[in-house]
């Protein structure tokens, strides 16, 4: 039986493997880590429940449902505790909720955003202007920055666009492609010539919920945390599927394959899934195509990380907002984004205390994440106590550190993965997958594995 190599141990690599599962093509997969789960990992302290990764995923992308499915785990699905819902930014030393009815960064709702604080009168009217102005012609790549200012004005780049985006994407919106980051923005302006059209339209034409499917909210999660889902598909495909501590130096061509330089020696498989970071990709390839290990490097990434706090609900002096708040590159602050996670969450905290959970780094001060534990810890409590009024002693934190962990979709990312793609032509039985190419959340990761299951199901069976 023909066998297959994953290289990496991440979202990706463990989606493709449960796909390649389903079409009975054996794999193994090479983890240079011990324990890796890539970036889900759900640590316990006590009765806390912490998520030093992501915390969620977006259903709207169906291929993680689809995963938690094919592993038999939809019972583990959780909603967020949407009574509680709103996210709030903090803007001219104060905390303004983010008016109804924006969607991602255009407002579809005339009266919230006009009895709103946060953006000044004068913005309001530049951001209704998205109506009249007229829609691009060029079809050339634009930074984000570019695009929200030319459709929508530069305040509502700097309070709404930039921290709603870099907090999810870590990246600066003045050389961020929107043509790889927001596809749907640049359609929108193509097809109905503004953005507040084309969210308004969509919105009446939402297609309502079958009465028999599953209660699903905007972020979904699940009841034991994230790292569940990677667990869950170890479980599926096998313990003995996964090398951990094995990295693998060097992938080259052989007569009946591919071999890979392993630690314990050459190992041959009819094709190979490599599932890295682009820049571990490089070296790994190297030797293979230094032209294709030269366009993987261009390929640049940020380093964020985040720190846990628990306190005493009875220590804190107020009720604590919505879900969170971000907080605009332009306020010059030390911290990004904070999330209250059990308030936002079931089963993170005891009723009787909070979870929270901070975060730097990503677009800008990103030498925050180096500092030493108790400075970034202090850091963080004096952010937090000027901007929430976070005064009490926290029971305990927990600090999560991730360089190199998110991909910059800079501005000609679509063209750079195009020509990787081309250069990849001149090998099959190779495939790239992960977030480091075609889209960085979750549900994207496993998009690309199952792809790259269903080519290597036709280049085996061809």
């Amino acid at each position: 039986m023909k066998q297959v190599a994953i290289i990496g141990g991440g979202i990706a690599a463990l989606g493709c493997a449960v796909a390649l599962k389903e079409r009975g093509i054996p794999c193994t997969i090479f983890e240079r880590e011990r324990g890796g789960a890539g970036k889900l990992r759900t640590e316990r302290h006590g009765p806390f429940l912490v998520e030093a990764g992501p915390d969620s995923f977006l259903p709207e992308k169906p291929w993680t449902v689809q995963l938690i499915r094919k592993i038999g785990l939809e019972d583990e699905l959780l909603c967020s505790n949407d009574e509680h819902k709103g996210t709030y930014i903090f803007s001219r030393n104060r905390l303004h909720r983010l008016p109804e009815g924006v969607m991602l960064m255009v407002p579809t709702m005339i009266l919230p955003m006009l009895r709103s604080r946060l953006i000044t009168f004068r913005g309001k009217l530049r951001m209704g202007l998205d109506l009249f102005v007229r829609r691009r012609r060029s079809d050339e790549d634009e930074s984000l920055e570019s695009f929200v200012t030319r459709r929508l004005g530069k305040e509502c780049l700097d309070k709404i666009a930039e921290p709603l985006i870099a907090g999810i994407h870590t990246s600066n919106p003045d050389n961020m492609s929107v043509r790889a980051v927001f596809p749907r923005f640049v359609e929108m302006e193509r097809s109905h010539g503004s953005l507040i059209r084309a969210m308004s339209a969509a919105r009446r034409k939402a297609p309502p919920r079958p009465a028999d499917s599953r209660p699903m909210t905007y972020f979904m999660s699940l009841k034991h945390g994230m790292q569940a889902l990677a667990d869950g598909c170890v479980r599926h495909i096998g313990r003995e599927t996964i090398r951990e501590g094995t990295p693998v130096r060097r992938v080259s061509r052989a007569a009946d394959g591919w071999t890979l330089d392993l630690p314990d020696g050459p190992a041959t498989f009819a094709a190979v899934v490599c599932a890295t970071p682009s820049y571990d990709a490089v070296e790994l390839l190297r030797e293979l195509d230094p032209a294709l290990a030269g366009k993987l490097s261009v390929i640049e990434w940020s380093s964020s990380g985040n720190v846990s706090f628990a306190f005493r609900r009875t220590d804190l002096a107020r009720d604590l907002p919505g879900f969170g708040l971000i907080v605009p590159k332009v306020e010059n602050r030390r911290i990004n984004a904070v999330t209250w996670s059990s308030i936002k969450w079931s089963y993170r905290a005891p009723d009787d205390h909070v979870l929270i959970r901070a975060f730097v780094g990503g677009g800008h001060h990103e030498e925050l994440v180096s500092l030493p534990d108790e400075e970034l810890a202090a850091t963080l409590r004096e952010e937090l106590r000027s901007i929430a009024g976070l005064e009490a002693e926290p029971v305990f934190r927990s600090i999560h550190r991730w360089p190199r962990s998110m991909p910059k979709y800079t501005v000609g990312h679509l063209d750079r993965i195009a020509a990787i793609g081309s250069r990849l032509e001149a090998h099959p039985g190779l495939q790239l997958i992960g977030c480091s190419y075609k889209g960085i959340g979750i549900g994207d990761c496993v998009r690309s594995g199952f792809e790259a299951a269903e080519a290597l199901a036709k280049f085996l069976a061809g």
